[in-house]
């Protein structure tokens, strides 16, 4: 009797012991983005997102082809690395169902050349290249025409008309428009005058754009960079928990202590 009530007390303690709820898996977002200062700042993102249970896992592209079409796949949960304008025209030239859910960062495309210091420096036939997607060729055709380097066909460049240098109506200087790929213009800078770079491209290409930029477009503007997400899953829970993590205090800081004005909230 005795071996009995031990065993049965024994059985009783253990079970009246609590044991700690199990804690709940975080919720994981495949983030897709670029290489360089986007990764580097979703970094930030991703400790502080922890805190809201999200697991952010960080897939790094070399060039702005691949997350629209890998996030419309289904292949990520989300990507930020581009801005409305540019989401507009791949929407447009492929159909994708991909919504804006959130604001990210500014960061002014300039020009940038090994060889001048001064876009009015430039030499007549002069080689000058410029992206070679829609809304990116868009911004540097402007540029120029804000530097009174070409004039562009009425309404070019405006209420989301894309100019492209068929749209130039006016090039006194007889410049010769070569339009490359984002990611190669940083290494044709020894074949060109001048070239429009993206400020990621730039920075990873040892450029500053504080310092070595010789003509910068404004501030002001639509070119905002933006997280996005499959239109179907816009309102999932873990969508404001991720665009609030970016939106924060910490990444505020980042952003003022690492580029020091290169890039800058746009929240």
């Amino acid at each position: 009797m005795q071996r009995r009530s031990l065993f049965e007390s024994i059985a009783l303690a253990a079970a009246m012991i609590v044991l700690p709820a199990a804690h709940a898996a975080d919720q994981v977002v495949r983030l897709g983005t670029m290489s360089g200062p986007d990764a580097q700042i979703w970094e930030v993102v991703r400790t502080v997102a922890k805190r809201s249970g999200l697991d952010v896992k960080i897939i790094e592209f070399n060039d702005y082809a691949q997350p629209n079409a890998a996030l419309d796949a289904g292949d990520l949960d989300a990507n930020s690395f581009q801005h409305q304008p540019f989401l507009d025209s791949q929407i447009e030239a492929r159909h994708y169902k991909i919504a804006n859910v959130g604001l990210t960062y500014v960061a002014p495309m300039g020009f940038y050349s090994k060889k001048l210091k001064s876009l009015k420096a430039l030499p007549d036939g002069a080689k000058v290249g410029i992206q070679n997607d829609p809304s990116n060729g868009n911004r540097a055709l402007l540029l120029l025409q804000k530097e009174g380097l070409v004039t562009l066909r009425d309404g070019a460049g405006k209420n989301g008309k894309n100019a492209t240098p068929l749209d130039i109506k006016a090039n006194p200087r007889k410049l010769k428009i070569v339009e490359l790929d984002s990611a190669i213009l940083p290494r044709s800078l020894d074949d060109l005058a001048v070239a429009s770079i993206n400020t990621d491209y730039a920075v990873k290409a040892g450029l500053s754009p504080a310092q070595d930029a010789i003509a910068t477009e404004d501030l002001r503007g639509p070119y905002a960079n933006l997280i996005a997400v499959r239109t179907q899953d816009k309102d999932k829970p873990w969508v404001k928990p991720l665009v609030a993590a970016y939106q924060s205090q910490e990444v505020r800081e980042f952003l003022a202590t690492q580029f020091k004005g290169a890039i800058l909230p746009a929240f």
